[in-house]
């Protein structure tokens, strides 16, 4: 099959409305682990894949598969209830949240200005990237991140230290790169992760929410990649396609801060 100059997989795992442009691929993930399953999207099984590591790395998966198998000129990932918004200011009054997904057109221009798209960062005011992961998750996994890249890639732990002292980061494992520079970064945070796994059986703590922790961990050494290499980047706001609960969110961030409860499920 044949991919255009951009192209940005949609991960998904249900069917799902898919934004109506050409840079948009849906990536059909885990479909390894699901065969009797078919929502008639690309499926990240395909060709070089590691669709098999579905349940571990979330997302991660169709990141793996667009690397490995498209050779655009700029690739990236988005989710299917996550994507870059647009900043055209003319359609403020749809009611319809599709339409304010950023279009193929709109990419190309900002990718004319620096080959690296990201979404606008998370601002924790009260938490450090570090704390406030220690309160909702084991922070044992960062820990052993750290002495995988102390091991393995110490060029990189300064900043590691750096951004674990932050209080925001680019998360969301949403990001459109030049095919270099997206090669460039799976072939740096992808060992990492394997290593990581390695270490920490994503299994061990019993549920599906906790043995994603991989993919969670890949959204802050994004930064720690960028911030090691200094390479410049535009951020685009984000949108998603449903109401998010925000009372709901930030009743559980105050919980897990006063360390009354850990997260054990995704919002």
């Amino acid at each position: 099959m044949k991919y255009g100059d951009v192209c940005v997989a949609v991960a998904t795992h249900k069917q799902y409305r898919m934004p109506n442009d050409s840079i948009y691929l849906p990536v059909q993930v885990g479909k390894e682990l699901h065969k009797d399953v078919d929502l008639g999207f690309t499926g990240d099984d395909t060709g070089d894949s590691i669709s098999n590591l579905n349940a571990w790395y979330s997302e991660l998966t169709a990141l793996y598969w667009i690397w490995k198998n498209v050779d655009s000129r700029y690739k990236g990932l988005v989710h299917y209830r996550r994507h870059f918004a647009t900043k055209h200011k003319g359609l403020l009054l749809s009611r319809d949240r599709f339409d304010y997904i950023i279009g193929g057109d709109e990419v190309r221009a900002l990718l004319k200005q620096s080959d690296i798209l990201l979404p606008k960062k998370r601002r924790y005011y009260i938490e450090t990237m570090y704390s406030h992961y220690a309160h909702t998750l084991p922070s044992e996994q960062l820990d052993e991140t750290r002495r995988i890249l102390e091991m393995h890639a110490p060029e990189y732990v300064s900043a590691f230290d750096s951004v674990m002292h932050r209080r925001g980061a680019h998360m969301f494992n949403m990001f459109i790169m030049s095919r270099e520079k997206l090669d460039e970064y799976c072939s740096f945070l992808f060992p990492i992760l394997d290593a990581l796994v390695d270490r920490i059986d994503p299994d061990k703590y019993g549920s599906a929410f906790q043995a994603r922790y991989p993919g969670r961990v890949s959204e802050l050494l994004l930064d720690v990649w960028l911030l090691t290499k200094n390479y410049s980047y535009i951020e685009v706001p984000t949108i998603s396609p449903e109401p998010v609960n925000w009372a709901k969110k930030g009743g559980s961030f105050l919980l897990a801060k006063m360390g009354l409860k850990k997260y054990g499920k995704s919002f």
